[in-house]
Parts: C-alpha cells; structure tokens; sequence
C-alpha cells in the first residue's frame, strides 16, 4: 500500500480504542485521503479475520511534528533532531533525557544531552522516545530574519 506503521496501540477498557500511527514509504506527509485509505484496508482485513473480540474504534493517524521514535533507523533518519527518551533502569539517577539525537549504531542509540555529553542507551532499553517540537536550525550562511520594520 504504499504506507509503514509507525506505532500500534490498543487501549482503553470501556471503550477500546486500535491507533495506528502511519507514515508514507516515500516520506511526504500523511494526508487525511491516507489516513482514510489505511483505515479502510485495515478494518476490512480486521473484519475479515476478527482478531479482536467485542466493539473498538480503529483510529488512524500521521505521526506528527513530536512523533514517537519506535524503530532502530528512526535514530539514525532523525539524527540532529531534539529528543526526549525514557530509559528502564537509571542512568546517573535519571531515567528520562532530553538532548539531540546522534544516531544509532546497533545496538546502542547516541543522544547529546547538554550539560552531560554523549550518552548511549542499549536501544532495548528504550521505554518511550519522542521527537520534541523545536524551532528550525538557522539558515545557511549566517543569515538570520530580521524583526520588526523593513529598512530601505
């Protein structure tokens, strides 16, 4: 189809819930036409199979801009990028960091964490990772914008 899941979570007991998060094989967004396409082709092959008993909603969405990192080659694509990673057993006292991804190289994912340096996580001892929402990286060449009036 064209599509990867990014994240599979079924949740809630009152009302369950299947979210899929999905991104495209060739990197464009995710529209709202592929969510419904994803949706469609897999609530027919959930209702053909029907592996799940009782009623639940099939959510299907983009990632986003603070996307969950839950692949080995999600640290290495977004390598640069600022992170937030929660680890299972503590590291220095701290289980969660914030810093900007190195890469991965099997099996250890590298992130910078200001103030610390680099830190390496066994990618198996990963709980949770997410992109943080941050401004772009300045522009090439030193050139910055300029705020407020235009000058002549």
């Amino acid at each position: 189809m064209g599509y990867a899941i990014v994240r599979a979570r079924f949740s809630g007991a009152r009302a369950p819930v299947l979210q899929l998060m999905v991104e495209r094989a060739d990197g464009a967004a995710v529209t709202v036409d592929d969510c419904a396409t994803v949706s469609r082709a897999v609530s027919a092959a959930l209702d053909a199979t029907d592996p799940i008993e009782g009623p639940y909603n099939l959510e299907v969405s983009s990632p986003g801009i603070e996307r969950p990192l839950t692949r080995p080659g999600d640290y290495a694509r977004f390598a640069g990028h600022e992170a937030k990673i929660e680890i299972e057993a503590p590291v220095e006292g701290r289980r969660r960091f914030r810093g900007r991804l190195i890469g991965y190289a099997d099996p250890l994912v590298r992130i910078d964490i200001p103030g610390r340096g680099a830190l390496e996580v066994p990618f198996a001892a990963i709980r949770a990772a997410r992109l943080v929402a941050s401004p772009p990286p300045p522009r090439a060449g030193g050139a910055e914008r300029r705020r407020g009036r235009p000058s002549c």
